[in-house]
Formats: structure tokens, C-alpha cells, sequence
């Protein structure tokens, strides 16, 4: 008799562990299995079903961080005890209800964080809680240690050969583009149109005048322009690549203008479809300022980043930041060096891959017509004319669900349709949205 009455097709698309983890779900919802039911090993469930051991632990990390399982130290995976998710809600009087719930919001940014690597987070803020801090002041340029290591991950994953004295640790990607701006030559600042908001926000609060370039800055003329911000390996939010005649186009342009390339390098680790494409930075060091971010790998809520100047601005961007006392929080620092070295960061990374790998195919299963290239990263843009875009958020919404539409990224171009994020939330929930924003596209 089989330890759990499953059957995986090996002829769909759909990946195995999403498939389990799906069967498993309906098993709660329906009552077959029950709060306390222990569930099989997933060594015993593996050999049972013919499938490697991998499949079983994706499936059971996704439905712990569900609600839908629980892990209980030296017994096992259990149904999560309590009340059975699919009985009704015990009734409440009306001045007790609740209000409508906040809808899920399904945006570019929110990442999607293995369960399993938990352990080594709490390691992490345990190692701060051993260490010593600083005296005083901390070194505004970071801690040394943590940037010897960024310094090592950005020649190993974005062929960006640096030495940790060029590299500059922030509180993310905005608070980087900011120190920068402090340092940069007068003038107005050329930002991609559509492009990251955040960045417009930050140009514009720094007092210098944003100028619309195309996506990638194709073709751009950059005279007059202190600077030029793009997102080369993923153009944020088309989600184009930058190929190689127009890194070199844009790198002359910047050259013959005096201007500086401001890389965003903001999801480039996750890339699935092909390896990684190395940073715009490795091309020309003295043109290009590299910012990279922990928000996606890790969180955006641990507000940590990374600046790379060109060496002719570094200078400039310690003195202001030491005259001002801006540093990144030691113990946030202390906590992202402990999760470098104990290879929390990779392995989040490679779950992250796989996770997004399967959400882009079903992406593509449920829009696929409405797309104009391949997923990648973790959001997928869908071009729609601007009423059929406003239709399918409704229906979303509708079902719970918030996707951006395509024109708030935009400011001088006209193009409508929706930036679908798929980071943020559950394979399930990804299926409920797909579902209503396809059939609204059908109608």
C-alpha cells in the first residue's frame, strides 16, 4: 500500500514538487488528512513515489510556509494542529468582523525566501549577539570583513573584479544612487522611461531634474547629463537584457558626455534561463557606478546594499559620508557577513532560482500568449491594451490579489498592461491570481 495515495504525471510541465505539494494541499482542504496526521519521511515518500528526495522536502517547505504543515523537532511533518484550514471560521457578531482582508500584492520587489535555510538566519543574529561592536563611530564605507566578501561574491557572480576597498556598503539600492548623487557633478540625471520609481523619487529629492531616456538608454544622447541610470541585465520593468552593441553603445555615449553609468544590478542573480550576464561595471570601471542589494536574496526589510563608484567619486562619497555619520547598521552588517560566510545567501539564491524557474512556467502555461519574450527574475511583464490591463487587475482584485499596471512605471511613454510579481506569495495564490487575470483576459 503506498505510504501517501499520490500519483505524479512525469508528462505535464508542472515540476514535481509543485504537483505534491498541490495533492497534499487538497488532502487537507478536503479532510482526507486530518491536524496531528503525521505525515511519511521524505526519504520513505521519495523512494515510495520514484522521485528524488529533493521533490519531497520542496513540497513539504512550501506547505509549512503555507500554514498547511509543521515541523516538529526529532518526530517528523505533521498536518499543522488546531483547527482544520477547511472547516468554517467559528461565527463572530457583526461589530466583532473583520474588516476585508489587504490584498496580496504581487510586485516586483518582494522576494520569495526558502523556508529550510531558517536555521542559519537565526545563527546569524546569534553570531551578532556574540560579537563585539565598534567602540565608536562605525567605518562608513562598512565593515571591513563584509566587504572583503562582497568584494569576492561580485567576482564570482558578476565578473566584477574589485577590491573591498572600492566597495562601499549601504542601506540599499536607493540610499546608494543617493551618496552618489551627493558626489556627482551638477547636472540633471537621465533615468529609463519606463523605469524604477524609486530611483525617479531619488534623483528628484536630491534637487537635480530627471530626464526620460528610453529603456536601456537606447540610442540616448547624454550630453548635458551628469549621469545615466539603467538596470542592464533585467530592465526594470520590461524586463529586457541589455545585449553587448548597446552596453558598448551606451558606454561611448556616457564617455563622448562625461556622464555616469549608474548600473542598478538589482535581481541579476536570478537568472534561469541562461547563466547570469556579468555586470555592465566589468566593461569600464572609471564610467560605471555598480549598486547591488541584499533586498532580493535576502530581505528587503534588512535594508542593506552596495556601492561601487568609479574611483574618480569615491573619495568624494566617503567624505560626505563620514561628515554626516551615514553608515549602515553594524549589527545588519555583522548579521549579512555571518550569512555570506555560512553560505545562507547562496543557497537561498539557488532555492529562489528553482522556485521562480517553476512560477515563470506556469506564468507562461496561464499568459503565455500575451508575452512578448521569455521570464525572468521574479515578475513577469504582460503588455495589454490599457482597458483589457485595468479589466484583469479587477478581476485580481477581486480574488484578493494586487498586480501593478505596467503605466505607473511609465512618465513621458505611453504603455499599458500589468507587472505581474511572482516572489511575494504562495504557488497557490500564484495559481488563484493566474486564473483570474486568464479568464479576464478570455472575456
Amino acid at each position: 500500500m503506498p505510504l501517501l495515495a499520490v500519483r505524479l504525471d512525469r508528462g505535464t510541465s508542472v515540476p514535481l514538487g509543485v504537483q505534491l505539494a498541490d495533492a497534499v494541499r487538497a488532502r487537507v482542504t478536503d479532510g482526507r488528512l486530518h491536524p496531528g496526521d503525521r505525515l511519511p519521511s521524505s526519504r520513505a515518500l521519495a523512494a515510495d513515489l520514484g522521485v528524488a528526495r529533493s521533490v519531497v522536502e520542496q513540497a513539504w517547505a512550501q506547505l509549512v510556509a503555507e500554514g498547511w504543515l509543521e515541523g516538529r523537532h526529532g518526530q517528523g511533518t505533521f498536518v499543522a494542529a488546531g483547527r482544520s484550514q477547511a472547516s468554517p471560521a467559528p461565527a463572530r457578531s457583526p461589530a466583532a468582523a473583520p474588516g476585508p482582508p489587504e490584498p496580496v500584492r504581487l510586485d516586483t520587489g518582494t522576494p520569495w525566501i526558502d523556508p529550510r535555510h531558517r536555521a542559519l538566519w537565526r545563527r546569524a543574529w546569534r553570531d551578532v549577539a556574540a560579537a563585539t561592536p565598534p567602540r565608536g563611530y562605525d567605518d562608513p564605507r562598512g565593515l571591513p570583513e563584509l566587504r572583503a566578501e562582497l568584494a569576492t561574491r561580485l567576482a564570482r557572480t558578476r565578473g566584477l573584479a574589485v577590491d573591498p576597498d572600492e566597495v562601499r556598503v549601504t542601506t540599499g539600492t536607493t540610499d546608494g544612487l543617493r551618496h552618489l548623487l551627493g558626489a556627482l557633478a551638477p547636472g540633471p540625471v537621465g533615468v529609463e522611461d519606463p523605469g524604477y520609481r524609486a530611483a525617479v523619487a531619488t534623483v528628484e529629492a536630491a534637487g537635480r531634474r530627471v530626464v526620460d531616456l528610453p529603456p536601456g538608454a537606447a540610442g540616448a544622447d547624454l550630453r548635458g547629463l551628469a549621469a545615466a541610470y539603467v538596470t542592464p541585465a533585467h530592465q526594470h520593468p520590461l524586463g529586457a537584457t541589455m545585449t553587448g552593441a548597446s552596453r558598448l553603445a551606451l558606454l561611448g555615449a556616457a564617455g563622448e558626455a562625461g556622464a555616469v553609468v549608474v548600473e542598478d544590478d538589482y535581481d541579476s542573480e536570478f537568472r534561469y534561463d541562461v547563466a547570469p550576464i556579468p555586470a555592465l561595471a566589468s566593461l569600464d570601471r572609471e564610467r560605471v557606478a555598480y549598486l547591488g542589494t541584499a533586498s532580493k536574496s535576502v530581505s528587503p526589510s534588512l535594508r542593506l546594499g552596495w556601492l561601487v563608484p568609479p574611483a574618480a567619486l569615491g573619495a568624494a562619497v566617503d567624505e560626505r559620508r563620514e561628515r554626516t555619520h551615514d553608515a549602515a547598521p553594524w549589527p545588519v552588517q555583522r548579521a549579512y557577513l555571518s550569512l555570506l560566510r555560512e553560505g545562507y545567501v547562496d543557497r537561498v539564491v539557488r532555492s529562489a532560482r528553482r522556485t521562480y524557474a517553476a512560477r515563470a512556467a506556469r506564468v507562461v502555461e496561464a499568459l503565455g500568449e500575451h508575452l512578448d519574450g521569455p521570464v525572468a527574475g521574479m515578475y513577469a511583464t504582460v503588455p495589454l491594451p490599457a482597458a483589457l490591463a485595468r479589466r484583469a487587475q479587477e478581476a485580481a482584485r477581486r480574488v484578493g490579489f494586487d498586480v501593478p499596471l505596467l503605466d505607473g512605471y511609465c512618465r513621458s511613454r505611453a504603455l499599458s498592461g500589468l507587472v505581474l510579481g511572482f516572489g511575494g506569495c504562495t504557488d497557490a495564490e500564484l495559481d488563484r491570481a493566474l486564473a483570474a487575470v486568464a479568464t479576464a483576459l478570455r472575456g
